[in-house]
């Protein structure tokens, strides 16, 4: 059974001094309706309707049965003039129902702007990015997913996203969902990225019997000069295919990406390769003091180390890698034959660019200070 909001429009007349209901019209001129979500608790849904008032006091039953409106937030504004004001609300008893008592200086059709927020409406946003053979640039479309389960039905009505985007003229009924282009972008350039965390994966390939899957992930700037950046890009799921050569995509894989603001830069993990092969090997670890107590026992040391990281690229193409380096505690640097960039107190970030088969190694002399 369809939902409905039912909208009635009395009057008031003074008959020998008592007063008569008198009903006007049943279902008022729905001249738009525009559901904003903001988020995915509640939903603002604002109607503009056109009521029929008598010279007076009319009164005006909004009733609702089956929907999930919070009957606290419902509110009634005449949209133009000053004939028209609104005296007060009731609730009647166990109902779900209200009704707004207006004065009207004289008989006309007024405009008034309805507004609520309704349970039971929530949002999704997915993507799906096309890549050239090259993996250097693609196609991303963003899809707007609404789903309906709050008992009211929408015929022609405006939806506004978060980003103030407007969707027009869409009917969706409860039970419903419905995915909704909301852009496409072509020519977004894309960065293909290989890290190695070497908290997270094997230091040799032999300790796994093989090469490590170094993850791969798509690195694409939220701006303007990469046919993006006019509004954050929300969270959301990113399947992503490749063109094949031949008219036909392969899939590579999908990624939940964080909400990625305007000049920042999304990830999209695609899975892992074997393209690059990393071996790290510690050559030295060197225990030194630095504080003894009065019976000559160790009671501060250092701990220094020298770590090699050999990196080779077994691809065609150029490549990549970002390399991250733990030094727990305080520490210091003594050498290394790098750039860094430091994440935070004890994690350093290198990136890498590799030639087509090319071979290069990072090498650390480093000190953890003040061990008891």
């Amino acid at each position: 059974m369809k939902a409905k909001i039912i909208l009635t429009a009395l009057a008031i007349l003074a008959i020998n001094q008592l007063q008569a209901r008198v009903k006007l019209t049943a279902v008022p001129e729905k001249n738009s309706t525009t559901i904003k979500m903001a988020n995915n608790r509640e939903t603002l849904v604002t109607e503009v309707q056109t009521l029929t008032l008598q010279q007076g006091i009319n009164k005006v039953d909004f009733s609702w049965n089956g929907v999930s409106i919070i009957p606290t937030s419902i509110r009634l504004k005449p949209t133009i003039g000053t004939k028209v004001k609104l005296l007060n609300v009731s609730y009647p008893p166990a109902e779900n129902a209200l009704v707004w008592e207006i004065s009207s200086s004289e008989a006309l059709e007024e405009k008034v702007s309805i507004s609520y927020l309704l349970n039971g409406i929530d949002k999704l946003t997915d993507y799906t990015l096309t890549v050239n053979k090259e993996e250097t640039e693609g196609t991303l479309r963003e899809y707007f997913v609404i789903r309906n389960f709050s008992g009211e039905n929408f015929e022609q009505s405006n939806i506004l996203t978060p980003n103030e985007q407007t969707i027009k003229d869409q009917s969706i009924d409860t039970l419903e969902t419905k995915k909704l282009l909301l852009a496409k972008n072509s020519g977004v350039k894309i960065k293909k990225v290989w890290t190695f965390d070497s908290t997270k994966l094997p230091w040799d390939p032999k300790d796994v019997d093989g090469n490590v899957n170094i993850p791969v992930t798509y690195e694409i700037i939220n701006a303007e000069s990469n046919k993006l950046g006019k509004y954050t890009l929300p969270a959301g799921k990113v399947r992503v295919y490749q063109e094949d050569g031949s008219g036909s995509t392969i899939f590579l894989g999908e990624d939940n990406i964080k909400n990625s603001p305007v000049n920042d830069v999304a990830k999209i993990e695609i899975g892992a390769s074997r393209d690059i092969v990393v071996t790290q090997k510690k050559m030295q670890s060197k225990i030194e003091p630095t504080k003894r107590d009065t019976n000559n026992h160790m009671i501060l040391h250092n701990l220094n180390e020298m770590v090699t990281v050999k990196i080779e690229n077994f691809k065609d193409t150029p490549a990549q890698l970002t390399l991250i380096e733990n030094i727990p505690n305080e520490w210091r640097l003594n050498s290394c034959n790098m750039k860094y960039e430091l994440e935070d107190y004890q994690t350093l970030k290198f990136v890498i660019d590799l030639p087509p088969k090319a071979k290069k190694e990072l090498k650390m002399d480093y000190s953890i200070l003040n061990i008891r």
